[in-house]
């Protein structure tokens, strides 16, 4: 049902723990394809990607291109999936869907910005270039329907 595309060009550590959390998606139906995006020879990737049956690209538009569900989940690697998720997720599709920001998990105290990620359709992302969850979600006018 989804595609999860994953931003790691700038905190690539923390991929692996985003990556066993979608582990229960993937079990439960939800979660059908993960797809990485990194720079061509970011260490540890390709070793990553070999383990766990994802794939990388170099863009988030370069990953939506062959997404194989037209929706698509874009998470920044460091996003930490809050617990309920995959019942949350089920919910916004059964309402209806559409483009939404998921929230996740917050760490680091009072003042830390929430995480996002975003649940959008294959066919918005085209024709972008250079997008970023920050410019994806403000382009989209993505406010109002939280997810998570």
């Amino acid at each position: 049902m989804l595609s999860v595309i994953i931003d790691a060009r700038a905190d690539a550590e923390r991929l692996p723990a985003l990556l066993a959390q979608l582990t229960a998606g993937a079990v439960d139906g939800l979660v059908r394809q993960v797809l990485i995006v990194a720079a061509d020879g970011q260490a540890g990737i390709d070793d990553l990607c070999e383990e766990t049956g994802a794939d990388a690209r170099p863009t988030i538009e370069a990953a939506a291109s062959v997404a194989r569900s037209d929706q698509l989940l874009i998470l920044p690697a460091d996003f930490r999936l809050r617990d309920g998720w995959i019942g949350s997720l089920e919910g916004h599709f059964a309402r209806g869907g559409g483009p939404a920001v998921v929230a996740g998990l917050m760490e680091g105290g009072l003042f830390s910005r929430r995480p996002f990620g975003v649940l959008v359709e294959r066919g918005r992302l085209e024709g972008r270039r250079g997008a970023d969850l920050q410019r994806l979600r403000r382009d989209l006018g993505l406010r109002a329907r939280r997810v998570g």
